[in-house]
């Protein structure tokens, strides 16, 4: 994971961690739950469509090198 995107969304969430454990509230409030949720959320998401691409690249890579899988 060097891609500077995901660099930078560690280091905000470890930021954002460390501060809500910091506060003398104890703890992050329901709004920055919902944030750090929804970011994470939002990380998955794009990566399950990447790894989808992928995937779906190989596949045609590997049909059109083996003749479309058909027979005859």
């Amino acid at each position: 994971m060097n891609h500077p995107w995901a660099i930078y969304l560690w280091a905000f969430l470890g930021v954002r961690i460390q501060r809500a454990r910091a506060a003398p509230t104890r703890g992050a409030s329901a709004v920055e739950w919902v944030i750090i949720t929804a970011i994470i959320a939002g990380v998955a998401l794009g990566l399950a469509t990447l790894i989808k691409t992928v995937v779906e690249q190989k596949q045609g890579e590997i049909q059109n090198t083996l003749g479309g899988g058909t027979s005859g």
